[in-house]
């Protein structure tokens, strides 16, 4: 994806492909993803793969990334007073309790123009799936993830916001607006959301269905910072209305090493389920895991030999260790 940044090394006994010989790859790669989101030059949240073959790509391409390098240092466990305070029961308890905490916070005021969205994310692809006669899967292109380093972003970028060939991306400064203005009522917001990200068509996949667009909806809006804390606790307690939105009864540890909070719901028709991962201590947005449900076989249209992917491997695996407002580019908060 051209949002994504490239690891800067990579594991001392991988070879390290040749880039020109695996451009024509990659473009068909980044063509057989459903959409891209240039969001604050990390993740995309609509994951939604255009065919299984996209997955095969995905993951085999995966092969040269097993291992983060430069990792900072995972953040200490939530308190145990915190979390024994935490009620994962079900979505509506969980992200209930979210939205009241959040509805407590003061609301800072909207950042200037002239500032930047400093965003710092680690991840990787870490699920190695085997091909069905035990082979590994031959490479045919390359796959981008969260540069180890931060990046800087302007809240305000004129040039982006006129760029109409993602209909998922928002500038910072779009985002921010679109948030504040959020009705209350969940299922109003559910339905202002699905309008402003809509549903995809033609290369981008067949058009959702009313729930699951609404979970990829959510995501990708929850990938901005900032979002003022009021507005996080409308979009908390409408994500606990989704359909078939679920909360894991137990912290997991995110790419960073932290303990999360996973809100999940299995994307429609597929084997695979998107987690969107929540701070247990303050409630922001931490990242996101794709994983395998139920363990089968995809074959790639120009690969007769299958692979073969088992239920929990994780074929995304994204962490936000750090995103704050800042005056100036390369200034750290």
């Amino acid at each position: 994806m051209d949002e994504l940044t490239r690891l800067r090394e990579l594991r001392a006994d991988a070879p390290v492909p040749d880039r020109a010989a695996l451009a024509p790859g990659r473009a068909r790669l980044t063509d057989a993803i459903a959409g891209r989101n240039r969001r604050a030059r990390g993740l995309r949240a609509d994951w939604r793969f255009a065919s299984l073959g996209a997955v095969v790509a995905i993951t085999a391409a995966a092969l040269f990334i097993t291992q983060l390098v430069d990792t900072p240092a995972p953040r200490p466990s939530a308190p145990a007073t915190v979390a024994g305070d935490l009620d994962l029961s079900g979505p509506e308890a969980a992200l209930g309790r979210a939205a009241d905490f959040l509805e407590r916070q003061e609301v800072p005021p909207e950042p200037r123009t002239d500032q930047w969205i400093y965003l710092w994310q680690v991840g990787g692809v870490p699920a190695q799936p085997t091909r069905k006669d035990g082979s590994e899967p031959e490479v045919k292109g390359t796959f981008e993830v969260p540069d180890p380093e931060p990046s800087w972003i302007p809240y305000d970028d004129k040039a982006a916001e006129n760029d109409e060939s993602d209909t998922d991306y928002r500038t910072a400064r779009e985002s921010y607006e679109i948030a504040a203005d959020l009705p209350e009522e969940p299922e109003a917001l559910l339905a202002a959301l699905r309008k402003v990200f809509p549903t995809g068509s033609g290369p981008d996949g067949p058009p959702e269905a009313k729930d699951e667009h609404s979970f990829r909806a959510l995501h990708v809006l929850l990938e901005s910072y900032p979002i003022p804390p009021d507005a996080l606790a409308r979009i908390y307690r409408a994500m606990a209305t989704v359909g078939d939105v679920k909360v894991t009864d137990h912290l997991i540890r995110d790419a960073s090493g932290r303990q999360v909070i996973a809100v999940t719901r299995e994307h429609d028709g597929g084997d695979t389920r998107r987690e969107i991962l929540i701070d247990p201590v303050d409630y922001s947005y931490a990242g996101m895991r794709d994983v395998v449900t139920r363990t089968h076989e995809v074959s790639a249209p120009d690969d007769p030999i299958a692979m073969v992917y088992r239920r929990g491997d994780v074929l995304m695996d994204v962490a936000r260790v750090k995103a704050a407002v800042v005056d100036a580019k390369g200034q750290k908060p």
